[in-house]
């Protein structure tokens, strides 16, 4: 969702920090590949060899081997202005037996793939850590590469706390003026790359960055928005396809009405499966019955839009609004192990206190306390969406549409439905802007693993099935179950064929149930 698209994957800050070799170990496992040799590029990437013939120079950091990898702004503009990519690798634990590199992307868009890849040890099988060189890299625009950059962090608190659902023709209108606002900035602020962060140009990236790590196929591990990166370069890069796991799925096909709605619906069940946890806990605040917690979210997120709440663990951050308390809410759906927080979190809540439920709006802004952003996910998201999938910039269009879904999504639709309205001012437009989104085949790709979560919130599990019928060769697993994506989430069921996938090429049973 993120507002545009809240499909992200992120992994906790106290993984991140724990269970990753030392670098004297990274480095003694790190052997020189006499076998790199300069790669030529593509069909469809002529003109590119200066990029395809680069070597990464590779660098202790934390956690890993860093690089940087250089790729152009324009790809139709070789010779004009580059960017440096950054990217991590964590090496095999078993070089001596090692199959290549498996690049990982955890969702977004906007969210970090080198801080994935340093979480390397819980987020791929212990069989898939021995055995592939596991490689994270911030896409353009994205964290430490070339970030886009529209507002400073109190303008974009204010923005993130703003009414995020107008009820009259007023509020709309400001809504409106509000987005239309952000969209500026980030014209003015972002520069030129701002019209070159779309999932094609990402996509190249990752095709230059196969070639500079020195292989020849793409192993790929894409959760949430990185499904969407990775059916993208298949269909554009199918004879360099190796084994892809997509997990928790962006269907490339999707129009902006149709990601929004979608959303909101996956939103509405993940939350009715919550209301059921929160009554089964016993003396849940909000209700006794599934409807009555969910009527009661209703009437407590309209009372806070009338009334903020105090919030007194952040001194840049002093009320819980609207539109910090819905952030906090759909952040504890993406994981059922922080559902038990919600419930205390919504405990204090109904009690005048919001710093609990800001909490989790923080862990889900990448947001510290009293005021900082960690990444620069709030931004660019907006940045690629707006260029995947344009969008009308008709307040009258949004305000219809948030009210047809209140009949399938009563909690998240018009939340959901006005969030991409800033798309409809975006102050850059490339070709592809003007283009509907488009199905992918992959045509001539070996076979994709495809996961789908029956009860996922963010990607909901008929996406999984609509790119699983797109793709000529493909292998669904379903999980049913709670929370965002699947792989490495506690199910051996879905873990163990993905493992072997990997490991051994053995494609999954199409069909599998979790």
């Amino acid at each position: 969702m993120r507002r545009t698209s809240f499909t992200a994957a992120l992994v906790s800050v106290a993984l991140l920090a724990s269970g990753c070799s030392t670098v004297e170990d990274l480095f003694a496992q790190q052997a020189p590949d006499p076998s790199w040799s300069p790669q030529e590029p593509p069909t469809g990437m002529e003109g590119l060899d200066t990029f395809y013939e680069q070597k990464l120079e590779w660098e202790s950091c934390s956690g890993g081997l860093c690089a940087d990898l250089m790729v152009p702004v324009d790809y139709a503009k070789p010779d004009g202005e580059t960017i440096k990519v950054s990217v991590l690798r964590v090496p095999a634990r078993k070089q001596s037996q090692r199959i290549g590199s498996l690049v990982v992307n955890p969702g977004g868009p906007g969210a970090s793939g080198v801080n994935y890849a340093r979480a390397a040890d819980f987020i791929v099988g212990a069989g898939v850590r021995e055995r592939f060189d596991v490689v994270g890299f911030d896409p353009r625009g994205v964290g430490r590469s070339a970030p886009i950059d529209c507002l400073g962090d109190s303008e974009l608190d204010t923005l993130l706390g703003s009414d995020p659902t107008p009820d009259d023709a007023g509020e709309e209108q400001a809504f409106a003026d509000r987005w239309k606002g952000f969209a500026q900035a980030c014209g003015s602020n972002a520069g030129p790359l701002l019209g070159h962060v779309s999932t094609v140009d990402a996509a190249k990236d990752m095709d230059v960055l196969r070639a500079a790590l020195g292989e020849e196929k793409l192993h790929y591990l894409g959760k949430s928005y990185g499904t969407y990166l990775g059916a993208t370069y298949a269909d554009l890069f199918p004879q360099l396809v190796g084994r892809f796991v997509l997990d928790g799925v962006v269907a490339p096909d999707l129009t902006a009405a149709e990601s929004n709605l979608g959303q909101a619906k996956g939103f509405e069940t993940a939350t009715r499966a919550w209301a059921q946890f929160c009554i089964d806990q016993g003396e849940c605040p909000l209700g006794n019955s599934v409807d009555e917690v969910m009527q009661g979210m209703r009437d407590f997120l309209a009372k806070v839009d009338e009334q903020p709440l105090a919030e007194t663990g952040d001194s840049a951050v002093t009320q819980l609004t609207e539109g910090w308390a819905s952030t906090g809410i759909a952040a504890a759906m993406y994981d059922e192990g922080k559902w038990d927080t919600l419930v205390e979190a919504m405990r204090a809540a109904l009690d005048g206190e919001g710093t609990e439920l800001m909490g989790l709006a923080n862990t889900y802004a990448d947001r510290v306390p009293n005021g900082g952003y960690t990444g620069n996910i709030m931004e660019v998201i907006y940045a690629v969406n707006c260029l995947d999938k344009p969008q009308s910039d008709s307040a009258q269009e949004q305000a219809a549409a948030a009210k047809a879904s209140l009949a399938e999504a009563p909690t998240w639709g018009p939340f959901l439905m006005w969030s991409s309205l800033t798309c409809g001012s975006w102050p850059v437009e490339t070709e592809r802007s003007s283009e509907p989104p488009k199905k992918v085949s992959a045509e001539g790709a070996p076979p994709i693993v495809v996961v789908g979560t029956t009860r996922d919130p963010a990607t909901p599990y008929e996406w999984s099935v609509r790119l699983r019928e797109q793709l000529a060769k493909a292998s669904l697993i379903t999980n049913d179950g709670d929370g965002h994506t699947a792989y490495m989430r506690s199910s051996d069921c879905v873990d163990e064929p993905i493992n072997e996938f990997y490991v051994k090429g053995t494609v999954p049973q199409d069909g599998l149930k979790c």
